[in-house]
């Protein structure tokens, strides 16, 4: 999938799921490491819809930060509310979420 591909409505059908999901990635002091884009890629690639926080010690802007790992991770920057942010991004083999056209 090419970044940033999706539609208003596949958007607002991914921000549907995300309100139940807890965050799986946190972005702590030290920012975006090497270490948080492996382990956001790794969830990404097993659920394609993954939430991330940045915690209060983070010194960089949350939406900054939040962009900044999508943009390492290749993935799709659903939303952004606050300290929370959604990222998606396609499994092509083993697919888990059917978008609407």
């Amino acid at each position: 999938m090419i970044k940033n591909t999706l539609t208003g409505k596949q958007k607002s059908f991914l921000r549907s799921m995300g309100m139940t999901m807890d965050p799986i990635v946190n972005i702590g002091k030290e920012g975006v490491t090497p270490t948080v884009v492996t382990a956001a890629q790794e969830a990404i690639k097993k659920r394609e819809l993954i939430k991330v926080r940045v915690l209060q010690n983070c010194f960089e802007e949350p939406r900054d930060a939040i962009e900044t790992l999508a943009d390492r991770s290749n993935a799709n920057l659903v939303q952004v509310i606050g300290r929370n942010g959604l990222l998606f991004h396609r499994n092509f083999d083993k697919p888990k979420i059917e978008l609407p056209k």
